[in-house]
């Protein structure tokens, strides 16, 4: 049951990014002897480091980086050895000046940022594999280090670049991806508005045009994009392997970039990282966490994963960067371990006097040790090395939520029906549903095998293949409840409406088809009326016809007055329901209800603000309890609280802002399926 992602650490994993090389070497001294108040067993170190380790080209200066490493090695601090290639030195630039970044407008971008290289450059990618070769072959077999972190937030802030070396990389992408030019042109529905091409020269990158440029071809420059960006990642992996043993990873960025396809970088890292940052205009941003976090730990395939960056307080990028409240640190930081994270770490240790960055939060804050921010940091470090034990348990869920990032690319390019109906908002509103009915979810991607699950919701699958068709089609006749939202199974994998019209693919689960969409105007609402409840609803309705549904939920009034709304339908063993329309979290409660009930799921009966979630280790549960409100709250429960060692026989009380993790006996909850 139990799985170690870094085994050169008993315990979990805490700290955050060391950035040493901002400070006067006087300060190293003091840094450790506070990592070790606070419990620090592992920071990351070099990762915007390659000036200082490369200050001339071929020129490598690695003095600094053996006095640090030897500096924490002695005072038990583990390294997580980052490579520096996401921010190339003023050098680089200035000998090879066409490595720059190109913009879709052609505007060429400047040094003095990170993240701003080609990662169609030749001179990029060769310095990249030399510098990680050169830190492998000096420290592959350093007692300090236990893990390689490559880059840094792949597609941040800049993926696509439109130089002339990119778009000769998309081309030979193209020739291997589709290998005759009518291929292509197929793929691309190239015969409308005459854009069929006859030559791979002619091929362009979608950069700027007088209107909306072939849908296709964007969605397939996003997939190349993304396969850029691991061809680099690779580079470097190997030219460690040459030389180290230890796990490598890279810090994603699940539900908050979008650059990336993390179902195909899940495959590529030894270990799944995570960075994640609150949102600070969502109110509610501790279930937009919950999601990120939920779905890394799927892309890790359910192994414990790193959360490898998130702040102590206010970060400095957003308009209005709002502090964390007292206690809010430790809250989020145990809704990270509850969903599978065995490494807690933030950006960053030490809170920079200058640069971008200074207003950051950090774990060491401008305010020094004697802070509030500081005692939290020491009090979480605590709390973490009595929760040893959870290290390498795993959760386990009943209900799957389908995520595809070529279907959130798809659905976000330009003249879609409505710009107001969203992925990133549509699979927000079902988790939050899930999330506040505590149903701890997994995320899987629609090809997947989802049979374990008694649940599967497709929050938002407007791209949907054939063979993605055919095994949710599969599922619900095996026994399994669907739950689709509207919009989804329109287009296959080249964004052409499916043959048969919107919704083909899973006209058989779901026993109806869509005739037109019927969207609303810009503030416009309309109502549902369900099991004679009438519910609030916006932005989208359908004209649904039905193959044999059953009617749940009427259009009341809008564009679909009549109309069905929400059908539940019987194929095989099992049922598929389909909303087709926008309803908020609140409003799906009602929808929700049936779908619970066919699926044979109860929800939660607690407080809800009480997040509540459990990890499967070998011989107990341990249940993570976190309180969101102001008030206090109770939960039932049996079991010994580790963090304060107090017995449970019964009932938790649990403050308002507090937190508990609960060792129980082995309950049969999450893992047992139909």
């Amino acid at each position: 049951m139990t799985a170690d992602a870094f085994p050169a650490l008993s315990g979990l994993a805490y700290g955050g990014d060391y950035n040493p090389e901002q400070w006067p070497r006087e300060v190293w001294d003091e840094d450790v002897r506070l990592m070790q108040e606070a419990g620090v067993n592992l920071v990351s170190v070099g990762i915007f480091s390659w000036a200082l380790l490369e200050p001339k080209e071929g020129l490598f200066e690695f003095g600094w980086l053996d006095e640090l490493l030897e500096l924490l090695h002695a005072n038990g601090i583990a390294v997580d050895l980052g490579t520096p290639s996401v921010s190339p030195p003023a050098w680089f630039f200035h000998q090879y000046p066409e490595s720059r970044v190109t913009l879709s407008d052609g505007t060429v971008m400047g040094f003095g940022s990170r993240g701003m290289a080609s990662h169609a450059s030749t001179e990029y990618r060769a310095a990249i594999e030399r510098m990680a070769a050169e830190l492998a072959q000096r420290y592959g077999t350093h007692p300090a280090v236990v893990m390689w972190h490559v880059h840094n937030e792949y597609g941040v802030p800049v993926a696509e670049d439109f130089g002339p070396r990119a778009v000769a990389s998309w081309r030979r992408w193209l020739q291997q991806r589709y290998e005759t030019l009518e291929a292509l042109n197929a793929a691309w529905g190239t015969a409308f508005w005459g854009q069929c091409y006859d030559d791979w020269e002619h091929v362009v990158a979608p950069a700027a045009t007088p209107t909306t440029v072939n849908p296709a071809m964007k969605l397939d420059w996003a997939r190349f994009t993304d396969e850029q960006l691991r061809e680099c990642f690779r580079l470097e992996c190997e030219a460690i392997r040459a030389h180290a043993t230890q796990p490598i990873t890279t810090n994603f960025m699940a539900h908050q970039s979008w650059n990336t396809d993390l179902w195909k970088w899940g495959r590529e890292v030894d270990v799944v990282s995570d960075d994640h940052y609150l949102w600070c205009a969502d109110e509610e941003a501790h279930i937009a966490l919950a999601l990120s976090a939920d779905l890394t730990r799927s892309v890790a395939r359910g192994n414990p994963w790193m959360l490898l960056e998130h702040s102590t307080s206010a970060v400095n990028w957003q308009g209005r960067n709002v502090a964390k409240r007292p206690g809010e640190m430790r809250r989020n930081a145990m809704t990270h371990l509850g969903r599978g994270a065995d490494a807690i770490m933030f950006f960053q240790w030490r809170a920079s006097r200058s640069g971008a960055e200074k207003f950051h939060s950090a774990m060491v804050p401008h305010a020094g040790p004697q802070s509030r921010v500081f005692r939290e940091v020491v009090q979480l470090g605590a709390h973490l090395k009595a929760l040893e034990e959870i290290k390498g348990s795993r959760v386990m869920a009943d209900v799957a939520v389908l995520y595809d990032w070529e279907s959130l690319w798809a659905q976000d390019l330009e003249w879609r029906p409505s710009d107001d109906l969203q992925f990133r908002e549509r699979m927000r509103a079902y988790y939050e549903r899930l999330w506040c009915d505590d149903v701890t979810v997994d995320f899987a991607h629609p090809e997947d095998d989802l049979s374990r699950y008694r649940l599967v919701v497709a929050p938002a699958s407007y791209l949907l293949t054939k063979a993605a068709g055919e095994n949710l089609t599969s599922y619900v006749a095996g026994g399994g409840t669907l739950l689709v939202s509207c919009f989804s199974g329109i287009v296959d994998e080249h964004d052409r409406v499916h043959e048969g019209g919107f919704g083909a693919p899973l006209r058989d689960a779901l026993g109806l088809t869509v005739e037109e969409f019927l969207p609303l105007r810009e503030g416009a609402t309309m109502s549902v009326e369900l099991d004679g409840e009438r519910l609030s609803a916006d932005v989208w309705a359908e004209h649904i016809a039905l193959c044999g549904a059953q009617v749940r939920g009427t259009f009341a009034d809008g564009p679909g007055a009549g109309l069905p709304a929400i059908t539940r339908h019987t194929h095989g063993d099992g049922q598929g329901w389909y909303v087709g329309t926008r309803l908020s979290s609140a409003e799906l409660s009602a929808v929700m209800s049936g779908v619970y009930a066919d699926a044979g799921i109860a929800p939660a009966a607690h407080h809800e603000a009480l997040e509540v979630v459990t990890r499967r280790g070998d011989s107990h549960d341990f249940v993570i309890v976190v309180n969101h409100g102001d008030a206090d709250a109770e939960l039932t429960i049996i079991g010994t609280d580790l963090l304060t060692g107090s017995r449970i026989d019964g009932t938790l009380e649990l403050a308002g802002g507090d937190v508990a993790v609960v060792r129980t006996a082995q309950s049969r909850q999450g893992g047992d399926h139909r």
